[in-house]
């Protein structure tokens, strides 16, 4: 019996490559997040566990979110002028 496609560590890799290269195309900082996620998942899948598909999906989103958050603070500019407002100014 074949497993299905999404059991297949290779699509999640190439998934990742895709989305690597859709990253250097799109101006932004958006697909990189996505491009660590599943290769994660991808080695996640090379593991003797079997996961479902809404399991995995799952993993993908949060390996996703979290690869991102962490990208984002370790290659955010040192003088990052973010304004941050800290009273209501409508008193």
């Amino acid at each position: 019996m074949d497993p299905a496609l999404w059991q297949l560590w290779w699509i999640w890799a190439a998934a990742s490559l895709v989305l690597a290269m859709l990253e250097m195309v799109v101006p932004g900082f958006i697909f990189i997040g996505f491009a660590c996620g599943a290769a994660l998942v991808a080695l996640l899948v090379l593991l003797p566990v079997d996961p479902g598909l809404t399991a995995l999906l799952a993993i993908f989103a949060g390996l996703s979110l979290l690869a991102w958050i962490v990208l984002r603070r370790l290659f955010r500019k040192k003088d990052d002028q973010t304004r941050v407002i800290h009273e209501d100014i409508n008193k």
